[in-house]
């Protein structure tokens, strides 16, 4: 997939067209605008958090659940299915969190575990997600745990590299196989998405060679899979 030709066709259809440039200068704006609030509200968090003698994470997390019915596949029964667990913005938080969490292999097929920034929803359409995808890694059931684990932990420190750029990461428990999944804001930065799965690949201390597959977020809505027919390996 050519992440680069996408983007400039892009850039040029804004250049040309004066209301999608002025349509992409107001977006452009108010995204300014919301991450200059959000960085004021995270830096109150943290003093506080400093005030009380705890160690406060770069971000706020969510936990969240979906325990699927085999066989159904609608996107409402989906956003019913998903449950909030659980918040923690702070090292001794997401420890006491953690630790009370059903460990991967006690987890039945299917169900996802989510760990998402706050403010953002493990779903596609969501508006963090939408413009985005995700790295996808296959493991054998019996060592996704541990792999699981050190994700967790490098998304919870702001371990992986363009970090700001990731939304999440999921868990997929399947009946042959396990699943994980890092999301990330903007499918058509190449750069980003590259140096996303060389990140993953480091902390998971992952083979050079192992394969690892990428799918946009708008692929997964046209074809309502998360897994299937994924456009780029490597």
């Amino acid at each position: 997939m050519d992440f680069t030709a996408e983007k400039k066709e892009s850039e040029n259809n804004s250049a040309n067209n004066p209301e999608i440039a002025h349509q992409t200068l107001d977006s452009s704006s108010q995204l300014a605008s919301a991450l200059d609030s959000s960085s004021k509200e995270t830096e109150e968090r943290q003093s506080r958090e400093l005030k009380a003698g705890l160690h406060p994470l770069k971000n706020k997390f969510v936990f969240w659940y979906t325990r699927r019915t085999p066989g159904v596949r609608n996107q409402t029964s989906y956003e019913d299915n998903i449950k909030k667990i659980v918040e923690f913005s702070t090292v001794e938080g997401f420890w006491v969190c953690y630790c009370h969490l059903a460990r991967p292999a006690s987890l039945p097929s299917p169900t996802d575990l989510h760990l998402f920034k706050e403010g953002i929803r493990p779903l596609w359409e969501d508006s963090a997600n939408c413009n985005g995808g995700k790295w996808i890694i296959r493991f054998k059931k019996v060592v996704s745990g541990r792999f699981w684990e050190d994700l967790v932990l490098a998304l919870v420190g702001d371990q992986l590299d363009y970090g700001d750029n990731i939304c999440g990461a999921v868990l997929s428990i399947r009946f042959n196989e396990d699943i994980l999944s890092v999301w990330n804001r903007n499918a058509s930065d190449h750069q980003a998405v590259m140096a996303l799965r060389d990140s993953i690949k480091r902390h998971l201390k992952l083979p050079h060679s192992y394969v690892m597959e990428y799918k946009p977020h708008d692929a997964s809505l046209r074809d309502n899979s998360s897994y299937r027919n994924t456009w780029l390996r490597g």
